[in-house]
């Protein structure tokens, strides 16, 4: 008797044993136990730690509590400017309501990817190519607010939201480099026209005061010679200002004689009156003669051109060049150009 007793309480002891062991769980510090009696919740989720339950009757289901890392696949689109474009992104959420994560929706990492995605392609198709490129934080804000929109009745809170790469096509990174390029070459331009106005301005200026102060011209001129005789070269260059060729040209155009006019005289101070007419076939009066200043008879009569010249015949050296006349002497020319020695052409 002593004997059957002792084996029922051994025996009740290991069914207590047994039952503990599957009655008792234990729940980590980042997860939350959820607890369905005969497939109906009950009450609040369990804390971290030792947790027991009713075998057969409760099932236990932990659920995480942790930052979940979910990338989205890449997604191709076209944008609102029609550029074929491939972007993938990050998202990182988290369970706030483990009942509803469990409740509301079958499969929430699921859920929460195809969301994403989703979501990704929308943002594709309403963005431009440069809001792609250079204006992410914007994009991933709207992202993030479209896929934690419908999350929040998950139990779901969407943490953050980045997109990663923005793959274009080779034929758009040529065209966008190509631009790039053309963009740098009219700055350079730009730059480059600014800076020759203001050297213009600053040339200018200097110009004027070189022109009240003509040593300045000469200082400069020197200072070029020594900037080009530093550099060691065998030959110099000197630069000759024009302002010297203007100024000479000037001098030598006022020195110069004026011609006088065809067929003006000098009018003799004697000659006030006019020689009397003489008709055709009548001698010239003796009283026509040509006045006779007490200068010209003083002065020696010109000898005729026979005597100055006598290798030419009398009344031939009128009609000669003046290169055949350039050599001969001073009296010889003013004998030939005189009136004793004129000879009437033949024609």
């Amino acid at each position: 008797m002593l004997q059957e007793l002792v084996g029922a309480l051994v025996g009740a002891g290991v069914a207590g044993l047994v039952g503990l062991a599957s009655a008792a769980r234990i729940v980590k510090q980042y997860e939350r136990g959820v607890v369905f009696r005969f497939g109906r919740l009950l009450g609040a989720p369990r804390p971290p730690g030792f947790t027991l339950i009713v075998p057969v009757m409760d099932r236990l289901q932990k659920v995480n509590m942790q930052i979940v890392t979910l990338p989205i696949p890449a997604q191709e689109g076209i944008t609102r400017d029609n550029v074929t474009v491939r972007v993938d992104a990050v998202v990182y959420f988290k369970v706030v309501d483990p009942a509803n994560a469990l409740i509301q929706v079958e499969d929430y990492r699921f859920a929460v990817s195809q969301m994403a995605q989703t979501s990704l392609r929308s943002i594709i198709g309403k963005s431009d190519l440069d809001d792609l490129l250079s204006n992410r934080e914007k994009l991933n804000q709207g992202l993030e607010l479209m896929i934690d929109s419908p999350a929040v009745g998950w139990g779901v809170q969407i943490d953050r939201v980045e997109i990663k790469d923005v793959s274009l096509p080779d034929a758009m990174k040529r065209s966008m480099a190509r631009q790039a390029e053309a963009d740098r070459e009219r700055r350079a331009r730009i730059i480059n026209a600014d800076a020759e106005l203001q050297a213009s301005k600053k040339l200018a200026e200097a110009a004027g005061v070189m022109s009240d102060q003509p040593a300045a011209l000469q200082l400069r001129l020197l200072q070029t010679v020594v900037a080009v005789a530093a550099e060691k070269n065998s030959t110099l260059v000197l630069p000759f200002p024009v302002e010297l060729l203007r100024f000479l040209e000037r001098a030598a155009q006022q020195h110069e004689p004026q011609p006088a006019a065809d067929g003006a005289r000098t009018p003799s101070p004697t000659a006030t009156q006019a020689p009397p007419a003489v008709t055709a076939g009548q001698a010239p009066p003796d009283d026509a003669a040509p006045a006779r200043t007490p200068e010209a008879e003083d002065a020696p009569a010109s000898p005729p051109a026979s005597e100055l010249a006598p290798g030419l015949p009398e009344g031939a050296t009128r009609d000669l060049p003046k290169e055949a006349t350039r050599d001969l002497p001073e009296e010889a020319t003013r004998a030939l150009s005189s009136s004793e020695n004129a000879v009437t052409p033949p024609f």
